[in-house]
């Protein structure tokens, strides 16, 4: 009977997971119909789930009509620069918070983890007092510098969480096998780290992949736009614009980041829970 209930219990379970998940992928389900639609009309009486008039041309317009490669290409500078930073930073800076013992070690883990919890536009204008007078307003640079001082951060905490749970015997065995503390790591932790670092490296991607508000604040005119920014600037209107084009461009700019995220889903869930921030 006990058996019987939990089967029950965990078919009820499965069957709820499902219905989330088919209500989560409704409003993408409805993008991809209206990206296909020949007519500029999403709220119409006409309006029907599959298209009446189906088209590519939304596609081509994407591609064609729109810069939306450049901003896929400023997206990209943005994001590898600030993946590849932050994860230099965070993994020394993790491993020290972690491994070695000294004053005000977690008086600093706390100020990091207060500081990640506050909101980013809080820092919108200090942030923007402090690059303007360095020339770095409308800059790639600029912007980058905000992304790694953000995700650096996270970076440092999720790591050191990492760190935490790998026990100390492991680096002793390399000491006595003559290797030292950068080989250490390298060769031993690193390799061990993998997940998290992994999963730390794409949540640092999918963060810059979405920014919208330092790009659209730091970054004037459309040729300095984020695709974040530039999907923004193709938002239709009552009077302009076309929703199908709006609809198209959001499920392209889409598709890195779901490609990345299938290829790296394996190291997700040992990643996040291995990262949990400890004392």
């Amino acid at each position: 009977m006990r058996k019987t209930l939990e089967r029950v219990g965990l078919a009820l379970l499965n069957i709820f997971f499902i219905v989330i998940c088919f209500v989560v992928i409704i409003p993408i389900l409805y993008a991809f119909s209206v990206s296909l639609n020949a007519s500029n009309s999403i709220l119409g009486s006409d309006f029907s789930f599959i298209p009446k008039q189906f088209t590519l041309n939304n596609y081509r317009a994407v591609f064609v009509d729109q810069p939306v490669l450049l901003w896929l290409g400023n997206t990209l500078i943005l994001a590898v620069s600030s993946v590849a930073v932050s994860l230099f930073a965070a993994i020394p800076a993790a491993y020290s918070l972690s491994r070695f013992r000294f004053a005000g070690r977690t008086k600093i883990v706390n100020t990091m983890t207060m500081l990640y919890s506050f909101p980013a536009i809080l820092s919108m204008f200090a942030i923007y007092k402090l690059l303007s007078p360095m020339g770095l307003i409308n800059t790639r640079l600029g912007l980058v510098i905000v992304y790694i001082g953000t995700m650096a951060v996270f970076g440092v905490l999720n790591l050191k969480g990492y760190f935490d749970s790998v026990p100390a015997e492991i680096e002793e065995a390399a000491k006595i096998d003559g290797a030292n503390a950068g080989q250490t790591v390298a060769w031993i932790l690193l390799p061990l780290a993998k997940p998290a670092v992994i999963v730390t490296g794409v949540m640092v991607l999918i963060y810059v992949w979405n920014e919208y508000i330092y790009a659209i604040t730091f970054m004037t005119g459309a040729d300095h736009y984020t695709l974040a920014a530039g999907l923004y600037s193709l938002q239709a209107t009552e009077m302009s614009g076309s929703w199908p084009v709006f609809a198209a461009a959001s499920i392209v700019v889409s598709l890195p980041i779901l490609v990345i995220f299938f290829l790296t889903q394996k190291h997700m869930t040992s990643g996040l829970t291995a990262g949990g921030v400890k004392g």
